[in-house]
């Protein structure tokens, strides 16, 4: 397919079908943006919405989370999943706030707003990049998508919905398809004035082909077709569902491991392996043989 039909095709769907209203495209605030992305992460749109809604009233800025005891934004954090995901966030607010001032780390938005032309802070803006990776949970994608919606800069960037997107328009007849390969393909059709919409736009595409929009395009996982894709494990049964209902247990009160084992009715080898997940990912601690929050 032409590259240039291949973006009227986007643009064409995202006009008449793209969901415009999502609360998250009405803000260009970096700390929302960032709310936003790690709970969209393995997690349906229309279950994020009302939490993305509910975490910013309790904790609107990176200041009030960094504040806050990680007991409350696991409690606002639940039916989400992942949980590691909620304290990852607070552990970015906290170093957001004890090393930048509250602010977050780019130079870019400032040279952008003064209009400087885009190759001349090409070091920059790779820079900036570098630096929002290494904060805690942030990964490229979501460092794109921050410089990209909250800012308005052309990074390059792949996520499941591109993947997908590319895959269905460029490699439908090819197997191990590279993140590489696509990449290149995101470069070249990357809209560098205003790259925020168009990875809306790709973004809504890509929810389209997977059916989430009421609406099926076949039956294939176009995403099976890549070279790094990783089938997601069934939540029910799984020892990230027992995580699930131990924490539950806990943040109601702190427990111990054998009032967990009567609660649950597992067997005391299935409580013991998932809450030394839980103490390595600095979620709980034990004090006094009993198992509360950190």
């Amino acid at each position: 397919m032409q590259l240039g039909i291949f973006k009227k095709t986007i643009r064409d769907y995202y006009k008449k079908h793209g969901r415009h209203d999502l609360p998250w495209r009405k803000t260009r605030d970096p700390y929302k943006i960032l709310v936003s992305e790690i709970m969209l992460q393995q997690t349906q749109v229309s279950r994020v919405i009302p939490k993305y809604n509910s975490f910013l009233k309790n904790f609107p800025d990176t200041k009030t989370l960094a504040q806050a005891k990680l007991s409350e934004v696991l409690r606002e954090w639940q039916g989400l999943g992942y949980n590691r995901r909620g304290k990852y966030l607070k552990d970015c607010a906290e170093k957001i706030e004890k090393d930048f001032g509250g602010k977050f780390p780019a130079k870019t938005p400032a040279l952008a707003r003064a209009g400087v032309r885009l190759s001349l802070f090409q070091t920059t803006i790779r820079d900036d990049f570098k630096l929002l990776c290494s904060l805690p949970g942030i990964g490229p994608a979501t460092a794109g998508d921050i410089m990209a919606f909250a800012w308005n800069i052309p990074v390059p960037l792949i996520e499941t919905n591109i993947r997908n997107v590319f895959i269905h328009f460029f490699f439908r007849d090819f197997e191990k398809v590279s993140d590489k390969e696509i990449l290149k393909l995101v470069e070249k059709t990357l809209d560098q004035k205003n790259p925020r919409e168009w990875y809306w736009a790709l973004f809504d595409y890509g929810a389209f082909l997977k059916g989430q929009t009421g609406r099926t395009v076949g039956s294939q996982n176009l995403n099976s077709k890549s070279k790094h894709y990783v089938k997601q494990s069934p939540f029910k049964n799984s020892n990230r569902q027992k995580r699930s209902q131990i924490l539950k247990l806990i943040l109601e009160k702190p427990r111990t491991e054998k009032e967990i084992v009567k609660s649950l009715g597992y067997d005391v080898e299935i409580i013991s392996k998932n809450i030394l997940t839980l103490q390595k990912e600095k979620i709980i601690q034990k004090v006094k043989n009993q198992y509360s929050i950190l």
